[in-house]
């Protein structure tokens, strides 16, 4: 049973100031310092019941953006999780331990550009294995997804599915199953496409934005079909650095727009 402590008044939160002229950024900050250090002392144990938005809006003088802003940060600090419709909880030892990435995690521009510097950290290394283990059938399961990808984009499609189809199979290609387990973990969201619509808003159009796209996929797989793990290593980090730069064109740190048929918050 959950411990509800929405009514005691938390000496961290009761004497919240007010802080009506700071940024938006500092307000956040100052509720993620009050919640995570009221869980840290104890006050907020496992399993107990954050107070509500309504509550916490009221004792730090803040807006719901704010609230939601800061939540989402404890969120992805492992410290609580929400169950929606239900509110939001503090997580065991054991259970914040556990390494996740929810969509909630990728709520705006720069929660996606954080996302993809993980990946090139992991695929750059991923494809530079690849080209020194991959196997006849990992360069036919590759040149697929490529196939895949390039009718997609001539069909109208955003190509999302092809699009990380090929880079899973760089990560099997590797031949340590982890770095497919992550990938798998990940999933399709780990395409910046899922989550802000850059094909249709780039100043080239949709098509030529998905064939550079294309063709820096190719530029990877050729590196690696050629067993050039240095080559495959920098056409990964340049792929996946040209998507954090373009995205950062795109936008700053606001909330992600919902475009027709994506997923909501993207």
């Amino acid at each position: 049973m959950s411990t509800a402590i929405s009514n005691k008044p938390l000496p961290a939160l009761a004497d919240a100031p007010l802080a009506r002229n700071r940024r938006r950024t500092g307000l956040a900050a100052e509720i993620v310092e009050a919640l995570a250090g009221a869980i840290r002392q104890g006050q907020l144990p496992p399993g107990a019941k954050l107070p509500t938005e309504a509550e916490i809006m009221s004792r730090f003088a803040v807006s719901r953006t704010v609230v939601r802003e800061a939540l989402s940060k404890l969120q992805a600090s492992g410290l609580v999780e929400t169950r929606h419709g239900i509110g939001t909880f503090v997580l065991s030892a054991a259970d914040a331990a556990n390494f996740r990435i929810s969509t909630e995690d990728v709520a705006t521009v720069a929660d996606v550009i954080s996302v993809l510097e993980l990946r090139i950290s992991l695929e750059t290394e991923a494809a530079g294995l690849a080209a020194q283990r991959r196997t006849e059938e990992n360069l036919q399961a590759m040149a697929a997804a490529l196939h895949t990808f390039h009718a997609s984009i001539k069909a109208e499609s955003d190509a999302v599915p092809s699009d990380f189809q090929f880079h899973l199979e760089v990560a099997r290609a590797t031949g340590n199953r982890h770095f497919a387990d992550l990938m798998v973990y990940l999933g399709a969201m780990i395409i910046p496409r899922t989550r802000i619509n850059t094909a249709h808003a780039a100043p080239e159009g949709r098509l030529a934005y998905l064939e550079r796209v294309h063709r820096e996929h190719e530029n990877i797989f050729d590196a690696i079909r050629n067993g050039d793990s240095e080559a495959a290593r920098g056409a990964m980090r340049m792929h996946l650095s040209n998507s954090r730069e373009r995205l950062r064109r795109s936008g700053g740190p606001s909330p992600l727009n919902r475009a027709a048929g994506t997923p909501p918050g993207a």
